[in-house]
């Protein structure tokens, strides 16, 4: 349901077990503002909440945590990957996500909470929190099936014509993957801070779940290295194939100034000291 009021958000959380409030878009402060008096939000929190583009991180504030972590997306098209933070407020019983813009990756989150028989609906606010973190996780790995497919395009251009576009497209490729790993490096601690240690509003039973997101992380983060030192070993293969093209060409040039320099030294020299 939709609301245009941040108190009718706080009336909402007597009538129901778990209480999600999603908020899209920061360009209305006050709405984050008046959630943060009602939710008790601590000001730095909202000061991070409103500062995208920041390092993911993870604090507790022993009545409520802060996540916050980077959304990616795929573009076809372009081959580029945008982001956006995604800033989530868990507390007993309520959890609050901040996006940047409307559209994310928990429609099939959605779906599942509007099942009566959904595994979410049977836990509390700390279960939701680790199935939203997860939606965001697995979704990485949807992206890395894209630049994979994307590679394989690439080497195929590659190994058919050592073109200017191809490589460009490497160098455009790489500065995703580093953008991708600057991303999701982070999460390795913060996931892992929140399987590890004992925060209040995190049950015993979820950081379970959360150390099984962990396991994704890493493997997310060890997929990108791979793809990134590939995207390397071609770029390396285009520089060594337009070497040995540029070679080809030094030969043959070599060879015609081979012939062509005793016919010159034979013109130039009877051609001017002989009538």
């Amino acid at each position: 349901m939709s609301v245009s009021d941040a108190a009718e958000c706080f009336a909402l959380k007597e009538k129901f077990k778990v209480l999600w409030i999603n908020v899209d878009g920061l360009h209305e402060t006050g709405v984050i503002e008046k959630l943060g008096e009602l939710f008790g939000i601590d000001p730095l929190t909202q000061e991070d909440i409103l500062h995208t583009g920041q390092r993911p991180k993870v604090e507790d504030f022993e009545r409520y945590l802060f996540l916050s972590l980077q959304m990616l997306d795929f573009n076809r098209e372009t081959g580029e990957i945008s982001q956006e933070q995604l800033s989530i407020v868990l507390g007993p019983g309520w959890l609050i996500t901040f996006q940047e813009k409307p559209g994310d990756t928990f429609d099939a989150l959605r779906q599942r909470i509007g099942s009566s028989n959904a595994k979410v609906r049977k836990h509390e606010a700390d279960f939701l929190a680790y199935a939203l973190v997860d939606s965001v996780v697995d979704h990485y790995f949807s992206i890395l099936e894209e630049i994979e497919n994307r590679i394989d395009m690439l080497d195929a251009d590659l190994m058919a014509t050592f073109s200017q576009e191809t490589f460009n497209a490497l160098n455009a490729l790489k500065r995703e993957l580093i953008m991708f790993r600057k991303a999701v490096w982070p999460l390795r601690e913060i996931i892992g801070s929140v399987a590890r240690d004992d925060f209040a509003v995190v049950g015993d039973l979820v950081e379970h779940y959360f150390r099984d997101v962990y396991d994704h992380v890493i493997l997310v983060i060890d997929t990108v290295e791979v793809f990134r030192e590939i995207v390397t070993s071609m770029h390396e293969t285009w520089l060594a194939g337009v070497n040995n093209r540029m070679n080809e060409i030094m030969k043959f040039l070599t060879m015609i100034a081979t012939i062509f320099m005793p016919l010159s030294f034979i013109a130039g020299v009877y051609g001017m000291n002989f009538k």
